[in-house]
């Protein structure tokens, strides 16, 4: 077996994407000895199966890494059942995960970076998910390349069985905030954005997605995300082909291509780095709207809306 994590792709009906996501991994260090599985996600309208058919031709055209496993379903199983699926499967099994999906494209130290703090991190409870992802921002330089954050990330990102176990897809923690007013405006990273209306809106079926709900459980836990200071990944998807991303710029900063990036040595926030994340976060809520924000902001941070 790779000492490497096994890396979890997730696909469905934009081949072009794929093509690209796929020869962004296979450029990476490390892919050569790694474990790739592809989720390949099943026809949800007629209208799809061709380019649901093109998505597994181009997933079999290559060896994009040292073991390909192609997992092909028969029925659509929607993109959050699809991700949790394959996450809890690959964890459950193998320990650890890193995952990928179709319209992202990875810096070549994208693997070296995550295998890194996977092993770095893996016997600290509190650290919870390593993200490849980061905004647009500029940080004073310091020690550090990468730092923790009170948030969870999808544009990238993996995380042990240790942590993952703790995956909540029912939402029980959401009690808790409902009734606490000093819990909800830390869960709005004070209030940085309105992620209890999103809890508000899966309950209510408003939407369908894995991420807030992972934000949950990390959050009941009190636990941390490492972030990289640069972007390990870009996000192509905001072209209107994606099947919960409309049409948008990519609000993506550009990827770095440092080889080795520094990490903590302690598992703490600092607290001015934050703070310049969240007026970031805040600078994204203009649109007077809601729902209008909640879309905007979904598509910074991969949330799944509509």
């Amino acid at each position: 077996m790779s000492c490497n994590a096994p890396i979890a792709f997730f696909a469905y009906k934009r081949p072009e994407h794929t093509r690209k996501s796929l020869e962004s991994l296979y450029q990476n260090k490390g892919a050569e000895s790694s474990d790739l599985f592809i989720f390949c996600e099943g026809t949800k309208r007629i209208e799809d199966e061709e380019a649901v058919r093109q998505v597994r031709q181009v997933v079999r055209s290559k060896q994009w890494c040292g073991n390909v496993h192609i997992i092909e379903h028969e029925k659509n199983m929607g993109c959050a059942n699809s991700i949790i699926y394959g996450v809890t499967k690959i964890c459950e099994e193998y320990g650890s995960v890193i995952v990928v999906e179709d319209d992202l494209l990875l810096s070549p130290y994208f693997l070296h970076y995550m295998n890194s703090a996977l092993e770095l991190y893996k016997n600290e409870p509190k650290v919870m998910q390593i993200s490849g992802h980061m905004f647009p921002i500029k940080f004073a330089s310091s020690q550090e390349d990468s730092i923790f954050l009170p948030f969870t990330t999808s544009w990238g990102w993996a995380t042990w069985q240790r942590a993952w176990q703790h995956f909540d897809p029912d939402m029980k923690g959401y009690e808790q905030l409902k009734l606490n007013k000093n819990k909800r405006y830390k869960f709005d990273l004070n209030g940085s954005f309105a992620y209890f209306n999103m809890l508000q809106f899966q309950l209510t079926d408003k939407i369908d997605a894995w991420d807030i709900r992972w934000y949950l459980s990390v959050f009941v836990l009190d636990g941390l995300t490492l972030f990289p200071k640069k972007s390990l990944v870009a996000n192509i998807g905001f072209d209107g082909s994606g099947t919960h991303c409309r049409e948008s710029l990519s609000l993506d900063g550009e990827m770095t291509h440092d080889k080795i990036l520094s990490m903590p040595k302690s598992v703490k926030l600092n607290d001015k780095e934050v703070n310049i994340v969240f007026k970031y976060l805040r600078s994204l809520n203009k649109p007077p709207n809601l729902l209008q924000r909640i879309k905007i902001k979904s598509q910074s941070l991969k949330i799944k809306v509509f």
